[in-house]
């Protein structure tokens, strides 16, 4: 075996991804403090192909150089907006049609082997700050929450890392859909 060179793996170019179909489902960060997350969710987003990043409250917006330390140049691909408060933005989404999934630890959430995405139908997942998680008021006018299972001391991952798994579960889930 042999790592391959970037010109072999076959990536789209900037122009070519923006005009490409993307998967059903919009990231909607909820006042993310660290630079660097936000730019790993930039980098998620265009490597699973998400139609768009909704930056919310005192998530912090491109250009910046943390941001574009992390999102390696993702943040010219991947399409975002920036709205002021959480739940205005997400209220949004549902008039659009999308259904609204929190990353959370809440009771009642579902786990994420049992998360059972409709086809066809646009899903937003809503991280939360590293802290504080997803505000209580978003919560309560989700759809649901769904929640990573772990067997360690800790009781959550960096919320980048929890973006990459949640969102490359509904991309598998839906690999049909582009």
């Amino acid at each position: 075996m042999r790592k391959l060179g970037v010109e072999e793996m076959g990536r789209l170019t900037v122009e070519e991804f923006k005009g490409s179909d993307k998967f059903p489902f919009v990231v909607v960060l909820d006042n993310i403090r660290s630079l660097n997350n936000v730019g790993s969710f930039f980098r998620t987003a265009d490597a699973f192909r998400a139609k768009k990043i909704v930056l919310c409250g005192y998530t912090q917006e491109p250009p910046h150089r943390e941001i574009t330390r992390s999102a390696l140049g993702a943040e010219l691909s991947v399409e975002w907006e920036k709205s002021a408060d959480t739940l205005e933005a997400v209220e949004q989404l549902r008039a659009e049609g999308y259904r609204i999934w929190c990353v959370e630890q809440v009771e009642g959430s579902v786990l994420l082997q049992n998360f059972d995405p409709k086809p066809g139908v646009p899903h937003a997942f809503v991280f939360g700050n590293e802290v504080e998680g997803v505000s209580d008021d978003v919560i309560k006018i989700s759809d649901g929450c769904v929640e990573i299972p772990q067997f360690g001391t800790k009781h959550s991952f960096n919320v980048s890392v929890s973006a990459g798994i949640v969102l490359w579960d509904y991309v598998r889930k839906n690999l049909t859909e582009i």
